[in-house]
């Protein structure tokens, strides 16, 4: 049986839709992910739920593997930035003393004495509640931002007053599906849409993500 191979830089992520859409973002962004999962400058493991990804033990022990150099963290917020960056902390906390009470407006980057990295950042903008849909809101276009924009969240909010079963928390996501249904070609995947630069991927707004990412992985 091959030896496993050793993934040194390492980012772990709610689910799979974060596992598609950031490399994405970071090649429409300049930077090569690779063409295949063997040559990828970053091991993306994704763990199909927040709950999974905070489990106990779970982080503590990606943080143990063996021949790490780098690891990231991407969590949603939800509905407080405060409370999910307690999550990780106390989970992270014992392998990297000294973390902050509160996560860098930036982004967390932090290295203990053993060499290792430890990269945090919470969507949307580890300040506000929300998700990676809140986060690709930031990156619709400009020009549509008054129009069809804003049309999709009127839309949406029609929606509610008549009895849409949408829960209040995932409106962002329904927001960012609605507008994507309007677009050509119409209801691509959060993925797609990042690649075919129906986001605008290099936004000024996107730049403080990509740029942690950029100073975490040392690309």
């Amino acid at each position: 049986m091959p030896a496993r191979k050793i993934k040194r830089k390492k980012l772990l992520v709610e689910g799979a839709e974060d596992k598609r859409v950031i490399p994405e973002l970071i090649e429409a962004n300049g930077v090569s992910w690779g063409e295949t999962a063997r040559q990828a400058i970053v091991y993306i493991k994704e763990f199909d739920g927040i709950e999974n990804l905070l489990s106990p033990n779970v982080i503590s022990t990606e943080l143990k593997d063996r021949g790490l150099e780098i690891i990231g963290i991407i969590a949603d917020a939800d509905e407080s930035v405060t409370d999910r960056w307690k999550q990780i902390r106390n989970q992270c906390s014992s392998i990297f003393p000294g973390l902050p009470e509160q996560i860098p407006e930036q982004g967390l980057i932090h290295h203990n004495d053993k060499g290792l990295k430890l990269g945090v950042w919470i969507m949307p903008d580890n300040r506000t509640s929300g998700m990676l849909e809140t986060f690709l809101t930031y990156l619709v276009p400009d020009h549509q931002v008054d129009s069809v924009w804003k049309h999709a969240k009127a839309s949406l909010e029609t929606a509610m007053k008549i009895g849409t079963p949408c829960k209040k928390h995932h409106e962002d996501k329904a927001r960012v599906h609605t507008w994507l249904a309007w677009q050509n070609p119409p209801g691509r995947q959060l993925h797609n849409a990042v690649m075919e630069r129906i986001f605008e991927s290099s936004h000024p707004k996107a730049q403080p993500f990509v740029q942690w990412f950029k100073d975490l992985y040392d690309v």
